[in-house]
């Protein structure tokens, strides 16, 4: 059976209001209810609690708090790298922009500025570039880290539709993740220059947050919303923590020409880890 043909029922599915309803039931405090579902969410997927900061299932108020905990001090320590990968996940894809074309899976490209939401001057900033989309499973870790120091300048929501960002829609559905709801992060790095950060949301994927901001869309109005920081700097530093996803998603990272050289060890599919070596600086 073709990937087109599988995703074919998302098409046809309410995908806003299976969100909308999925967000309500992660963020309800449902006491034993809540627990119970815990539980079996980490025994379908496999979630290795020996990790989280808080291993008791049962102490977790709501959905929310489990699906976002934190880590253990120390389970993810940084590379010595210029860049670090920002997540626990999977490569979608990774590799050279194309003239202004990113590739999404066999068959399927989109372009910088249509991701980015249309803003042609900053999607131009990455012509012949570099870019790495990184899948977040269910079993993941959900925050998101810098890959190496930056400061946020802009912020931008682009709403969109609400598509699974999976392996299999990732191969069905064209333009996937410059069509879905997302939330563009720009930063300036002293030593690299203009980078982006998209956070691609999907299907149940309930709100996306970052530290400076809170959760970004709680209400979908269909609208493109744009923050600036000039007179509020957001400085993080390599592997502090950006953002997270409330139910999970996919991450697409942009860099200008002659910035970063990708981990030899990458290859489309490879389980990566938060704090490992995504690449240098090219010699």
């Amino acid at each position: 059976m073709s990937d087109r043909f599988k995703v074919l029922p998302q098409y046809l599915m309410p995908k806003q209001a299976l969100t909308t309803f999925a967000g309500r039931v992660a963020g309800h405090r449902g006491g034993k209810v809540t627990t119970r579902l815990i539980r079996w969410f980490v025994g379908k997927y496999g979630v290795n609690m020996d990790e989280a900061a808080n291993s008791d299932i049962a102490s977790y108020p709501s959905f929310n708090e489990f699906f976002t905990r934190p880590l253990k001090e120390g389970v993810r320590p940084l590379a010595d790298a210029d860049f670090v990968c920002p997540v626990d996940g999977a490569i979608s894809q990774f590799g050279a922009i194309d003239d202004y074309h990113i590739l999404q899976a066999k068959g399927h490209k989109f372009t910088t500025t249509q991701l980015v939401g249309g803003d042609a001057t900053l999607g131009a900033q990455f012509q012949h570039g570099s870019f790495a989309n990184l899948y977040l499973s269910p079993k993941d870790y959900h925050r998101l880290h810098m890959p190496c120091d930056g400061r946020l300048t802009r912020m931008i929501y682009v709403p969109g539709a609400l598509f699974s960002v999976n392996p299999t829609t990732a191969r069905g559905v064209p333009g996937l993740f410059a069509r879905n709801e997302r939330v563009t992060c720009v930063f300036e790095s002293e030593q690299f220059g203009t980078f982006v950060m998209v956070l691609v949301g999907a299907t149940i994927v309930g709100s996306m947050a970052t530290p400076w901001h809170g959760v970004v869309n709680p209400q979908r109005h269909g609208r493109i919303s744009e923050w600036t920081y000039d007179a509020q700097p957001v400085v993080l530093k390599k592997g502090e923590e950006m953002g997270r996803f409330l139910l999970g998603s996919t991450v697409v990272m942009l860099f200008k020409a002659n910035t970063i050289q990708f981990n030899p060890e990458w290859a489309p599919e490879r389980k990566v880890r938060l704090g490992e070596m995504m690449g240098n600086r090219p010699a």
